[in-house]
């Protein structure tokens, strides 16, 4: 869903214009808001009336060592300007999201995970330290060592707590810059968790593409990716296929027509009937293989699936789309997951994507983790559906909430506030407020997401 506020926006270049940003909002009594790269998918970068501190232009990377694969940023720095700086040297990011175009502070606040999350965990885990202003104007070091509260909360902190200036990380190291993909139909979502869990410990990705139009004995049904890295030796022209151009994007399609203009000719599909269609075409047309297609992909192929198609979300026009990722524990999922797509299906709004993912649990304060899986739900929003798909998100979430599951803030744009206190638990939110109280006394970092789920904060 499209969203929007009027706001004062600041892009501060370091520390001091950091702190000169917090020093107006304390003479104007003004809140200040958080920006990365502005890809959460609901209201968790904007703050009507407020001051937005977009903190793209804090992007340098401060130092990479190839030798041992650690890197010093910048919070504005991107996944992209990490991923084309490293792959010559034979590294990798460890985690990433679906684009590219997030920058590391917004992946830190957010704690964001990958399709290899159930192996390598969220991002945070992957951060060795970091430097962090208050809104106060302390300069603080944290690691999981030192200041060990703070590394954990303000890592999936939403930026409640303050404003990350310097991240330290490790990359992981690849040999290759291509991965072994295999791709095969699952029947059910009970089939899809099992291959899943057959191919965890020998796989380096898991990801299942969900047709969420099927109905009956085919509801469930879908696509698993399944990744592994090439081990030394097994490719045998390394220097060219890690290289940046061998991992950028084609920018047309067939080489002929510009992908820019994609989500002008996937418009006209973007309903029920011609989702059921595609995704039907798309299910079938795997089939084709007798059991599996293995091929070879890129790293940036195989990651940044969102980037393939510039502006996509403009297909979803004139209102946009809603996510809807629950997070539910291993032995309710399949149950859960159809109980959700039926529901929705009567409810005559049918996900029109639908990304299954296995997790394992983390230690950050205001985690989404569990041990278990994912299902995300891309949900088309118009004029005339609006209503009844808040009221829907409502139903949907007493189902995960009975089994125990949990949600992602970077996607979320219709939980309540008691729905949050039922999935975070009393004592988690005790220790954001006592927090905020020590890191931000005067609630001066907020966004409108903070205010529609942690009022009185």
């Amino acid at each position: 869903m499209a969203v929007s506020c009027i706001a004062h926006v600041y892009q501060p270049r370091n520390v001091a214009e950091i702190n000169a940003v917090f020093e107006l909002a304390r003479s104007t009594e003004k809140k200040v808001c958080l920006r990365g790269g502005g890809n959460s998918y609901g209201d968790a970068a904007i703050l009507q009336d407020g001051i937005i501190l977009d903190l793209c232009r804090m992007n340098r990377i401060l130092s990479w060592d190839a030798d041992t694969g650690i890197m010093d940023c910048e919070p504005g720095t991107t996944l992209e300007q990490i991923w084309k700086c490293i792959i010559p040297d034979g590294w990798w990011p460890p985690v990433v999201s679906g684009t590219m175009f997030t920058t590391v502070g917004g992946c830190a606040a957010m704690n964001i995970h990958g399709k290899n999350n159930y192996c390598a965990g969220p991002f945070g885990e992957h951060i060795l330290e970091f430097d962090f202003v208050t809104p106060g104007g302390d300069l603080l070091t944290a690691s999981p060592d030192l200041n060990p509260e703070l590394f954990y909360g303000a890592i999936s902190g939403a930026g409640l707590l303050g404003v990350f200036t310097r991240v330290r990380m490790r990359m992981k190291r690849i040999h290759s810059g291509l991965l072994r993909v295999e791709a095969f139909n699952t029947h059910s979502f009970e089939d899809m968790a099992a291959q899943i869990e057959a191919r965890a410990e020998s796989c380096d990705y898991l990801v299942g593409w969900v047709d969420c139009t099927a109905r009956g004995r085919k509801l469930g049904r879908g696509i698993v990716h399944a990744a592994k890295y090439l081990r030394p030796g097994q490719d045998s022209r390394p220097r060219d296929t890690m290289t940046v151009a061998a991992q950028e994007l084609p920018s047309k399609l067939f080489g002929v027509v510009p992908k820019a203009l994609l989500h002008h000719f996937m418009g006209p599909f973007v309903n029920n009937v011609g989702v059921r269609m595609i995704n039907a075409a798309k299910f079938h047309s795997a089939r084709l293989h007798p059991q599996s297609s293995i091929y070879y992909q890129s790293h940036g192929a195989f990651a940044f699936l969102l980037d393939y198609v510039p502006g996509w979300k403009l297909a979803y026009k004139p209102v946009g789309l809603i996510q809807y990722q629950p997070f539910v524990p291993r032995e309710k999922a399949v149950a859960v997951f159809n109980d959700i797509v039926r529901t929705s299906q009567k409810a005559g709004l049918p996900p029109y994507l639908g990304v299954f993912k296995k997790h394992r649990p983390d230690n950050f304060l205001l985690s989404h983790a569990v041990d278990g899986y994912s299902l995300a739900l891309d949900y088309r929003v118009t004029p005339q559906n609006r209503e009844r798909l808040w009221d829907l998100a409502q139903r949907l979430d007493d189902i995960v909430l009975a089994a125990g599951g949990r949600f992602y803030f970077a996607k979320d744009a219709t939980l309540s506030p008691g729905a949050t206190q039922q999935f975070l638990g009393d004592e988690r939110l005790a220790q954001l407020r006592a927090m905020k109280r020590r890191f931000d006394p005067d609630n001066r970092l907020q966004s409108d997401l903070s205010r529609r789920l942690f009022p009185g904060l």
